[in-house]
């Protein structure tokens, strides 16, 4: 050994992502000998070869799209092929701007927690609740505490009575191991 430390240079290959391709045969692709046409505006023009329904897609200056393989005979239609992509990625875009996703808070106590600590834990999950998430608040038993698990349901009613104002029990307490949980959702119309 010399002693050096030797240089190791990392190379990383970066994947060039495509926009995924809806699975659509167009043009040239569709193969068939019999199709089901329909034009660019919707209207049904019988059943024909692939050849002459290429070429009838080329006058309009459009493109033709196998739309339903599995259908005897396959179903195609005559349409801008970029312009349906840009469009079904628009409505994908806006459809996932409008999606509200909603977390799950949790709020651990114990069975001896003091009545301060109870009321802070009650204004969080109060919070938590006012910003449209769900609450999971749960009761830890350590040791003998578990002989006394009364206490930590009696813990969990008086904390879905303190939240009642802004929410609804969604699941009753239930005993999950050393573990007591419930649910709290937040009440919908105002």
């Amino acid at each position: 050994m010399c002693g050096c430390f030797g240089v190791r240079f990392f190379v990383v290959y970066l994947e060039v992502l495509t926009i995924a391709k809806l699975d659509h045969q167009l043009n040239e692709e569709i193969r068939d000998k019999e199709i089901r046409l329909i034009g660019d505006d919707g209207a049904q023009l019988g059943i024909m070869s692939a050849a002459q329904a290429n070429a009838m897609a080329e006058e309009q200056g459009l493109d033709l799209v196998k739309i339903s393989p599995n259908a005897v005979p396959p179903v195609c239609k005559i349409m801008d092929y970029s312009k349906f992509c840009y469009d079904q990625k628009k409505r994908e875009k806006d459809a996932k701007k409008n999606q509200k996703v909603v977390e799950i808070k949790e709020i651990r106590m114990s069975p001896s927690i003091d009545t301060n600590d109870f009321n802070t834990k009650v204004k969080a999950a109060q919070k938590f609740l006012a910003d449209g998430n769900r609450v999971k608040v749960s009761v830890r038993f350590r040791g003998r505490e578990m002989a006394h698990t009364n206490l930590g349901e009696k813990l969990l009613m008086d904390f879905a009575d303190a939240c009642a104002e802004v929410a609804g029990m969604e699941k009753n307490p239930k005993l999950e191991g050393r573990f007591m949980a419930m649910f709290l959702t937040p009440k919908t119309g105002k």
